[in-house]
């Protein structure tokens, strides 16, 4: 990874790392709260689900971050 960006670049790769997490956080959401509701699947399976729909969460906003400094300081 030598390639020299521009400042625009770098700003779309960054909205496409958001969009790519934003994905995964539904996705990892949506199976822990069908393997939670299924009740006989496999509890360590549901927790791992939700600990990286938790992470993804964190990528999310640290993302929003960058490319909104400061507003959702105000909401958290």
């Amino acid at each position: 990874m030598t390639d020299v960006v521009d400042s625009d670049e770098l700003m779309r790769r960054i909205q496409r790392a958001r969009a790519c997490a934003a994905q995964e956080e539904r996705a990892w959401r949506a199976r822990g709260e069908e393997l939670g509701r299924a009740g006989t699947g496999d509890p360590g399976a549901a927790r791992d689900a939700e600990v990286r729909g938790v992470a993804y969460g964190v990528v999310l906003r640290v993302l929003d971050e960058i490319l909104t400094p400061g507003r959702h300081a105000a909401e958290g």
